[in-house]
């Protein structure tokens, strides 16, 4: 058996590789992906370029940490752009800001509520407005609405 393995060592590698990979299958952790594709990377160049044990060794480790550091450079990168786009999940009021809604009551002294769905949410103004009054959300503050009066559509 060792004598096969030292005879035909990307087989080892192959080996290896497929059982770590199984067994990231099995975890799905991400620890054994990469180590497992360095390692059929190894088996695949030491079958086409023979080269003693220490070399393989070395191989195999500057391509797991290659591979986990590779990841980790895409993986940044994508958080980096989903935060950029903000898309305000489970902030309802940042999800407001924009749409366009009818005052039900009026706003006194710049204040009231004004109903958005099935809820009613308080808003402030810089004018009282009356009750039919077409308005924009440009902010939020809090849990108030700010809004501006605009015209109709």
């Amino acid at each position: 058996m060792i004598d096969a393995i030292l005879t035909h060592p990307h087989v080892f590698w192959l080996s290896l590789g497929g059982l770590l990979l199984a067994a990231e299958m099995l975890g799905g952790n991400g620890y054994l992906l990469w180590s497992g594709v360095a390692a059929l990377v190894t088996g695949l160049l030491v079958w086409l370029l023979p080269v003693g044990w220490e070399w393989q060794g070395a191989l195999f480790a500057v391509l797991t940490l290659l591979a986990a550091w590779l990841w980790w450079r895409w993986l940044t990168g994508r958080v980096r752009q989903q935060k950029a786009t903000d898309s305000h999940l489970n902030q309802r009021g940042q999800q407001l800001v924009g749409m366009r809604f009818t005052l039900d009551s009026a706003l006194s002294n710049g204040r009231g509520h004004m109903r958005v769905g099935d809820s009613s949410w308080p808003v402030s103004a810089e004018d009282d407005l009356p009750a039919g009054t077409h308005v924009e959300v440009i902010a939020v503050e809090g849990i108030v609405l700010r809004v501006r009066a605009c015209p109709r559509r």
